[in-house]
């Protein structure tokens, strides 16, 4: 995504500096101009300009886009922060829930840079830096290809939404605003692993009226969670929420999907991940999805049920059995 971030904020004319943990993978990257582990055949722009110092990728920035994958940003930004200018506008496009803290990225951003106690997975991030998400169904490989797509910025700070709309918006990329960014994140990080249940329906051949039921019943499951942790229904009903999710479910490019697809064909977890060359956050984001479920007292079948698959080696078959025979219910919203 920070290759594809890269490439749209040139065409609009924006001066981008990508920086980049490994000293390594950024000299590949400077002579050969192409991402080829994550995005091979899109072409970084010349004017570009790669670095892996920790002293001047911040040099004149006006924004910060963040696009470190969740359970790696803490340590990223421990190492990183300390040279941020002030009041420097931070963007994440990472999709996830931190392990053990079950902190969202913005929260994970804030705890590092404000060290201001203790945040719970439900509170405001308190940041003396502003902060935003930019989030929905926007699979990296079809933006690449300028495909049409969707996205929605949301903040806290309605200003900043709509800078960065502007700063985004081109004729094949539309960016709504939201002041959901608890809504906003928690959904982009719950619809990975509905992804990963879909995955394991595709790896099964078990049909479409399952995999229909199977988002239909999942959006439900991370709407009532969201409800609980006080974030909007709307935004659980609009892009960041179902739209992102029937994207993940559905693409041939989503990881997550392809992990299930995998882990249902008889595949183990272990060496389904060994043989990736990107990450399928949704697989981390499983273990602190099922504790914010259990937290918050809300019940989360299919989530409970990807981790039994993932963590506890339960039979695929035997978890799609139990689901199927859960107690019979009337169907209604957010239940």
């Amino acid at each position: 995504m920070a290759t594809v971030c890269s490439v749209l904020l040139s065409q609009r004319g924006h001066e981008v500096v990508m920086w980049g943990a490994f000293e390594e993978s950024v000299d590949r990257l400077i002579q050969n101009r192409e991402n080829r582990r994550f995005l091979p055949g899109v072409q970084v722009p010349k004017n570009v300009r790669l670095t892996a110092s920790d002293i001047d990728c911040f040099e004149n920035c006006s924004m910060v886009l963040s696009a470190v994958p969740t359970q790696y940003m803490r340590d990223v930004w421990q190492r990183v922060g300390r040279h941020l200018p002030p009041n420097v506008p931070i963007v994440s496009v990472a999709k996830g829930i931190e392990n053990n803290t079950l902190l969202r990225p913005t929260q994970i951003i804030a705890d590092v840079l404000s060290k201001k106690g203790k945040l719970r997975p439900d509170a405001s991030p308190r940041c003396d830096w502003p902060l935003a998400v930019l989030s929905g169904p926007n699979i990296a490989a079809e933006l690449a290809r300028y495909l049409p797509a969707t996205s929605v910025a949301a903040s806290q700070e309605i200003s900043l939404a709509e800078r960065v709309q502007s700063a985004f918006s081109t004729e094949w990329l539309r960016v709504y605003t939201n002041d959901d960014v608890l809504g906003v994140e928690l959904a982009g990080a719950t619809k990975n692993v509905i992804a990963i249940a879909a995955g394991i329906i595709d790896g099964l051949a078990a049909g479409s009226n399952a995999k229909a039921a199977l988002v239909t019943r999942g959006l439900v499951e991370i709407t009532r969670l969201g409800l609980a942790m006080g974030a909007q229904e709307a935004t659980f009903n609009g892009l960041a929420g179902l739209g992102d999710l029937i994207t993940t479910c559905i693409s041939g490019d989503s990881r997550n999907r392809r992990v299930g697809e995998q882990i249902g064909k008889g595949r183990r977890l272990a060496e389904i991940l060994s043989s990736m060359n990107s990450v399928a956050e949704g697989v981390s984001t499983t273990q602190s999805v099922r504790e914010l479920g259990r937290r918050f007292g809300v019940e989360m079948p299919i989530t409970e049920a990807v981790y039994a698959v993932l963590f506890e080696n339960k039979d695929v078959l035997a978890a799609l059995s139990e689901l199927m025979s859960r107690d019979p219910k009337r169907e209604r919203t957010g239940a």
